[in-house]
């Protein structure tokens, strides 16, 4: 009997320390796949992260964003001033292959609103649609196709602190309107943009009277009476030379508000040269406005031209002078021409990053000399 029984609580110890096994077995292996399936779960957010980038940088998220910013330090005889002139932001979108939208919003002089000095500007917003390989149109807020920088004003893209001033006087740079345009290329080096926009509305008393820089409606409840028709060629067949000229037309550039309409026409011709170290920009502009108040202004006639040669000492240094004349009031009978000359440098520590300096001296009917500095970027 003795020897039953204590056969019988060996079996026993037996079968419970070999359940106690298959337990602690079990729960070993339980957490095993408990640590495995958080080692999936964190390597499936890896891979979907990964892949995430891997499409936007092969632009499969169709988004991007980007901008361009500029500080200016001004020691003029006019002023001696810091400021933020610009910062600005751009959206993009790709709807598809064939259909893209582009957007520019600018906040000027860093701080707007009541009695500041800044602004906020939407200065493009636009749909792209490509017809075929040559051809594309676009629909809504964008900038007009004329002279060198209106298009292309980041600051590393151009030399001195400051825009030049015909390209700010002459042709009123930024200069943005809405409707539609057209543009391709209608052979192998030429090219052509066409639109259908808004127009100016001017002033028609006043010390600004028929100034065209002061005719920009910039697209907020644009007054649209009268339109205004832009064409633009442009020839790039030889590596670094893009040689173009523009004509606008608008049959009144009062809109409506003057008993006699006022026809304005637009002139513009460049040419732009990047040869090796070599560079050369050059543009002559002219407004040529009809009827007896504009011509009782003096500004019946606005035109304006500048030269400038610059040459890149290294890849990260380049020099540059600038002549530049105009006249808003050149349909009057007294010399009221305006000539600025620069003289600078600008250093690229890196291609979207530049820093600027440059020596200013005016003549003829302005006087303000002086030096600029600054800093910008493009991203």
């Amino acid at each position: 009997m003795w020897k039953t029984t204590t056969l019988a609580a060996a079996l026993t110890s037996l079968w419970s320390a070999h359940a106690l096994a298959d337990d602690a077995a079990l729960n070993d292996l339980r957490r095993t796949v408990q640590q495995q399936q958080q080692d999936i779960s964190t390597l499936k957010q890896q891979l979907n992260a990964t892949a995430d980038q891997v499409s936007q940088q092969r632009g499969g998220n169709n988004t991007t964003i980007g901008g361009y910013g500029e500080l200016h330090y001004n020691n003029l005889d006019s002023k001696k001033e810091m400021d933020f002139h610009r910062f600005v932001l751009f959206f993009g979108h790709a709807f598809s292959d064939t259909i893209r939208f582009h957007s520019e919003v600018e906040l000027e002089h860093s701080l707007a609103g009541d009695g500041e000095p800044g602004e906020v500007e939407l200065e493009q917003a636009y749909i792209d649609f490509d017809l075929n390989d040559r051809h594309s149109a676009r629909a809504g807020l964008f900038l007009v196709p004329v002279g060198i920088i209106n298009e292309t004003h980041e600051p590393p893209t151009f030399y001195g602190v400051e825009r030049n001033p015909v390209e700010s006087n002459i042709i009123p740079s930024t200069w943005w309107e809405g409707g539609g345009a057209l543009s391709g290329e209608l052979a192998p080096g030429l090219k052509y943009d066409a639109a259908i926009t808004s127009g100016l509305n001017v002033p028609t008393s006043g010390a600004n009277a028929f100034k065209v820089r002061n005719g920009r409606q910039k697209v907020a409840e644009a007054v649209a009476e009268n339109l205004a028709y832009t064409a633009r060629l442009r020839w790039t067949g030889l590596p670094g030379v893009e040689l173009g000229g523009t004509l606008q037309y608008q049959d009144d550039v009062t809109q409506s508000q003057s008993a006699q309409a006022v026809s304005a026409t637009l002139l513009e011709a460049h040419a732009v040269v990047s040869r090796g170290p070599f560079g050369l920009r050059a543009l002559f502009a002219t407004w040529n406005l009809d009827g007896t108040a504009p011509s009782a202004a003096g500004r019946d006639e606005q035109s304006g031209w500048y030269l400038e040669p610059s040459y890149k000492i290294t890849p990260q240094v380049g020099v540059f002078a600038r002549y530049s004349a105009w006249d808003n009031e050149a349909g009057n009978s007294v010399d009221s021409e305006k000539n600025q000359t620069n003289i600078g440098v600008n250093f690229w520590p890196h291609e979207n990053v530049v820093l600027k300096a440059d020596l200013q001296a005016q003549g003829g009917a302005a006087s303000d000399d002086g030096f600029n500095l600054g800093v910008g970027y493009q991203f």
